[in-house]
């Protein structure tokens, strides 16, 4: 029998909603998950969205941003996890969905994955290459720490370090541990990085980023690809020393030496100062040695060399004789030298006697005398063989020069520019030229062709004669 309509609730959809989400919540206030992560989504407030999934459904999920912060690593597709929290509904879009309040790997194995997965990831890139390390310095002066302040790893090196070789140490304090552990420890390597060389704060030599030993869980923090990049990137060498001995984690792949603990790091560090100084003795100690069996043994064959040479007396007796006996020769060549200039200076003061030089002076005069009487005539005559000489070139010059031919009834063409004309097929009909005569210039027109006998000459006023031009100098002019 139908059950009248009248008798059923009359829902809203709102309270309908609201019913079934606090009946799921009731009824799933804490559940334990195992699944498989898929498509996870961080939004800009800090929430992670992700699917939980196996292979024959799916859940959608949430973890507040709280919550997200405690993660021990960083969710990522694909990854196995065990999820607790409680079962919810969301009302708008009519699911129902897992709000998560603690996340773990499903176990070692599914870490391992992820982290052998990473690895490779980030080898094909190129951030393990050998190619990439540096040296680490022998003596670093300033040594930068990464790692936590309150742990003991801090005190293991700073111990290690004062044992060995005492040196200027910063701490850059970090978390080790925990979703935020990787960006510290991150921007800690790129900030020391920052730091200028001269400042106030040094700029270490040698980065150690250290932590203590502990789970894969707990060391997942040096596994994030943010930690590998930033210690692949250093440009000051780094020396990793993470966990114990038979822990490794990314960042031993990227840095440019790994330690097996913190304390192998500060040994890795610096040398033992009371090795090295007794290290320098000795090789003190050998290049004093050796400097002295070579300063003998330079001696020895001194010494064998000197007796293969005569004594210093009998290399100087021989010269000692032939220095005497020069001596000798030049103190006679001396006396007869300055005898033979003695009487020559006797000679020459017998000359210097004054009849003698009143004598010589008059001899002098009357040459002089002689030889003037005799220069007058002979300067009269060269002047007069010059001068008859130059009548004669002045008379040649004279017959040669173009006056000479214009006196002779030669007449001189020139065109209208002044140039000589010197054939007649270079003047057109009609042009005008000047003609030079011996005593006058005239202008005149070509007229007529050429062998054209010229008409008779018309009667003309008589013109007056130009002034007659002054003769040229002689040499001047040119020969036509």
């Amino acid at each position: 029998m139908d059950t009248p309509s009248g008798n059923i609730h009359e829902f809203s959809v709102s309270e309908l909603a609201g019913s079934l989400k606090r009946t799921v919540e009731d009824a799933f206030g804490h559940v334990r998950v195992r699944g498989e992560l898929g498509r996870v989504v961080v939004a800009k407030s800090g929430h992670v969205y992700f699917d939980l999934k196996d292979e024959k459904s799916v859940i959608t999920s949430i973890a507040w941003k709280g919550t997200a912060a405690h993660f021990r690593f960083k969710p990522e597709e694909g990854l196995e996890v065990i999820i607790e929290g409680r079962m919810s509904t969301y009302p708008g879009r009519s699911q129902y969905q897992l709000i998560v309040e603690t996340m773990e790997p499903a176990g070692a194995g599914a870490l391992m994955a992820l982290l052998d997965e990473r690895r490779k990831k980030l080898a094909a890139e190129g951030l393990f290459d050998a190619d990439h390390k540096q040296a680490i310095p022998f003596l670093p002066r300033v040594i930068g720490v990464v790692t936590s302040p309150t742990g003991a790893v801090i005190r293991d090196i700073l111990h290690r370090l004062r044992d060995r070789f005492p040196c200027h140490v910063l701490l850059w304090p970090v978390l080790v541990q925990g979703e935020a552990a990787a960006g510290q420890i991150a921007e800690a390597i790129n900030g020391f990085n920052a730091l200028e060389a001269g400042g106030r704060v040094p700029r270490p030599d040698l980065i150690i980023v250290a932590r203590g030993g502990g789970s894969i869980e707990d060391l997942w923090a040096f596994n994030e690809e943010i930690v590998v990049r930033a210690a692949f990137e250093s440009k000051i060498p780094l020396i990793s020393a993470v966990g114990h001995e038979t822990d490794t984690t990314l960042i031993d792949y990227a840095s440019d030496r790994r330690a097996p603990t913190p304390t192998g790091a500060a040994e890795i560090a610096v040398p033992v100062r009371a090795e090295l100084k007794a290290s320098l003795d000795t090789l003190g100690g050998r290049l004093v040695a050796g400097l002295s069996r070579l300063i003998e043994r330079r001696r020895t064959e001194l010494r064998s060399a000197a007796r293969a040479l005569p004594r210093p007396t009998s290399l100087l007796e021989l010269k000692r004789q032939r220095f005497d006996m020069v001596a000798d020769k030049l103190d006679g060549a001396l006396l007869a030298g300055a005898a033979e200039k003695r009487s020559k200076l006797l000679v020459l003061t017998a000359r210097l006697r004054p009849v003698t030089l009143r004598r010589d002076i008059q001899q002098k005069r009357e040459r002089l005398s002689d030889r003037s009487g005799r220069l007058a005539p002979a300067a009269t005559r060269i002047l007069r063989d010059q001068r008859r000489a130059l009548g004669n070139w002045a008379a040649r010059l004279e017959a040669l020069s173009h006056t000479s031919a214009l006196k002779r009834g030669f007449v001189l063409v020139r065109d209208g520019d002044g140039k000589l004309v010197r054939t007649g097929a270079s003047l057109a009909s009609g042009a005008s030229v000047e003609l030079e005569f011996a005593d006058a210039r005239r202008g005149a027109v070509i007229d007529g062709a050429p062998g054209a006998v010229p008409p008779a000459p018309v009667a003309r006023p008589k013109a007056k004669p130009l002034p007659k031009a002054k003769p040229r100098a002689a040499g001047q002019g040119t020969l036509f």
